[in-house]
């Protein structure tokens, strides 16, 4: 039996040591090892970890006695092939996806997402209180010139109108000249001209501000370059099925304690009540709580709130933990009213939730709304407003606990006078309109495949189940159960559009509807399938169906596009796709300005108007 000697104790490395291992091509993965796996989310909460200065566990490596002992078959961490190989040290066992993430975010050379710190100070719509300087993610796309959008994330002097910087900047090494160069790009249009009055007041700011953001970049360079990731390290000796059998425990026997875990002991010690035991109280009281979220994250979230707490870790861990077992009555009640009024919003389940941050919003709010009459009528329809809001304004992009919770004071004060008019709404942040604006028909048109998170894609798909979203075959509207047997459909079918060299995974070219009908439309011409169904049910209730979702079954009763290596046949499935989009945006914004009004969209009248797209 082999031994490696006594057991590892972890060594303590910064992260700007870690960093120039990977730049200098000392340090490789095995390629047993998986590709990447984070997804953008997952990204943003590990580079959180490190802006906030927090613990992080330990990452394993093997040392290596050079490129010519090399036990595994390795690869370099992506797109940190070094032009010129260096000398082999190490094979990162595990933490490969903290350090690619690291490594890719200081480059920020993802295709589809952008990384920036947000600092509120920085911030003009930032609020007063509750804002924390975090991680921001910014989804990108292409749209059809080529151009990466949002064209603002390129741009240094709109992120900084946003609060934010790119987080490239903290990159360790030597940063000063691309530094100076993004600060003077953000902030030339505030430097004043010679001849202006205030010229030399107008200076003194912008020096001030140039400096104030160069010292925020550098104390969080230092951060970020001196943050502490230490490691288990296996000498070079260790037999290579050791090594793996290392690398499988670190990977599968370590279960950390949640903030949940903590909270119930702290109830137990402090209230001598059980949370756990609570919690499963609230399930029987509350069957449909759950479809919208785990019980535990809705339990702690909206305690917070309805203990003036902001709805995250900080808020959860400072509340008053007698206080959150009396008020578990309020609890209980309003996290039954928020998943009554959701499904008469006709947002049913998670998976079809385009926030979260809205749940604890909704289901504190209702400690201040009776159980009847007809001021609960007038409440809801201010809840209304303020979940279409949410959905299809970029208030909740960012810092979206502390934004929750400013709205939730805002509602709460809207909602204690009864008389409350238009003038009281709109000092609700996110219905100013003037901060935030409801998303045009190009940002629809640009939000991508609902199945993924995205708050404005879901909410396209959120628009078309409140409108009870028939099934294209067997006409079931859209509900919970319904819901649970719908796939994601193209409407123009993706296999036709890639034909063609379409983008076909776009929120308007999506609808739900059940896996067999999807099985049996495959890749056929929108007019193939349509006719399929006309056979069966007839023209008219087709194109009511259609309707349900926003659909113009003349749009997609263009024809067959046959061979799509024709180019008149490419050129015409492309703008047929054009307009079926510019349509639909049409349709869906008329929609969603109504809910956000508090109004209830009539489906008949809406087809009476025909959409125009914006021009």
């Amino acid at each position: 039996m082999s031994t490696i000697g006594q057991s590892s104790k972890a060594h303590d490395r910064s992260l700007g040591e870690w960093f120039h291992d990977i730049q200098r091509g000392s340090i490789k993965l095995p390629r047993f090892q998986r590709m990447e796996a984070w997804d953008r989310n997952r990204i943003a909460s590990f580079l959180d970890t490190v802006i906030s200065n927090l613990p992080m566990g330990v990452v394993l490596i093997l040392q290596v006695d050079g490129n010519e002992n090399e036990k595994f078959v390795s690869r370099h961490i992506s797109t940190a092939e070094p032009e010129k190989e260096g000398t082999l040290t190490q094979h990162l066992l595990d933490g490969q996806q903290r350090l690619t993430a690291f490594w890719r975010a200081m480059h920020n050379n993802y295709d589809y997402e952008t990384f920036f710190v947000y600092h509120p100070e920085f911030d003009p719509r930032a609020e007063k209180a509750g804002e924390e300087v975090q991680v921001f993610m910014r989804p990108r796309w292409f749209d059809k010139h080529g151009r990466r959008m949002p064209l603002w994330a390129d741009d240094p002097s709109s992120t900084l109108e946003r609060g934010l910087f790119p987080i490239s900047l903290l990159r360790p090494g030597d940063m000063s000249a691309e530094i100076s160069t993004w600060l003077a790009d953000a902030t030339q249009h505030l430097k004043p001209t010679g001849g202006e009055e205030d010229a030399f007041e107008k200076l003194q700011a912008y020096m001030t501000l140039q400096e104030k953001l160069k010292d925020t970049i550098n104390q969080l360079r230092e951060r970020v370059t001196h943050f502490n990731l230490p490691y288990l390290a296996l000498p070079a000796a260790t037999p290579k099925e050791v090594a793996l059998q290392v690398f499988i425990n670190m990977n599968t026997n370590s279960k950390p304690l949640s903030l949940y875990d903590i909270i119930v002991a702290e109830v137990e010690s402090v209230a001598g009540s059980s949370l756990h035991d609570l919690e499963a109280q609230l399930d029987s009281h509350c069957p449909y709580a759950k479809r919208y979220s785990e019980l535990r994250d809705l339990i702690l979230s909206t305690s917070a709130l309805l203990q003036d707490k902001v709805p995250n870790n900080r808020g959860m861990i400072e509340m008053n933990k007698q206080v959150l077992v009396d008020n578990w009555h309020h609890l209980e009640r309003g996290l039954e009213r928020m998943a009554d009024f959701l499904a008469s919003q006709g947002i049913h389940d998670a998976a079809r939730l385009p926030t979260n941050a809205v749940l604890p919003v909704i289901a504190a709010c209702y400690e201040m709304i009776p159980d009847d009459g007809d001021y609960r009528g007038k409440a809801e329809t201010l809840l209304q407003c303020y979940l279409w809001s949410a959905f299809f304004t970029d208030r909740y992009e960012n810092s979206s606990s502390s934004r929750a919770y400013a709205d939730f004071k805002a509602l709460k004060t809207v909602l204690k006078n009864q008389q409350f008019d238009d003038s009281h709404i709109v000092q609700i942040p996110v219905m100013d309109r003037e901060q935030y604006p409801l998303a045009t028909r190009d940002e629809l048109k640009a939000a991508g495949w609902p199945k993924a998170m995205g708050i404005e894609a879901r909410g396209i798909m959120a628009v078309t189940t409140y409108l009870e979203a028939r099934d294209f075959a067997d006409n079931q509207p859209a509900s919970y159960d319904n819901l649970q047997k719908r796939e994601y459909h193209h409407v123009f079918p993706d296999a036709l559009l890639q034909e063609a060299e379409i983008p076909s995974f776009l929120a308007l070219n999506c609808a739900l509807i059940t896996w067999k009908t999807n099985r049996v439309i495959g890749r056929k011409d929108p007019l193939a399938y349509l006719k399929e169904r006309v056979d069966w049910a007839g023209e008219d209730t087709v194109r009511q169906r259609m309707k349900t979702h926003l659909i113009d079954y003349d749009l997609l009763a263009k024809g067959d596009y046959g061979d799509l290596q024709q180019p008149e046949a490419r050129e015409r499935l492309k703008k047929d796709f054009e307009r079926f989009l510019d349509d639909r945006a049409s349709l869906v914004a008329q929609v969603v300005e109504c809910l956000a009004a508090g109004q209830e969209p009539d489906l008949h009248q809406l087809w009476q108007a025909p959409a125009t797209a914006e021009s």
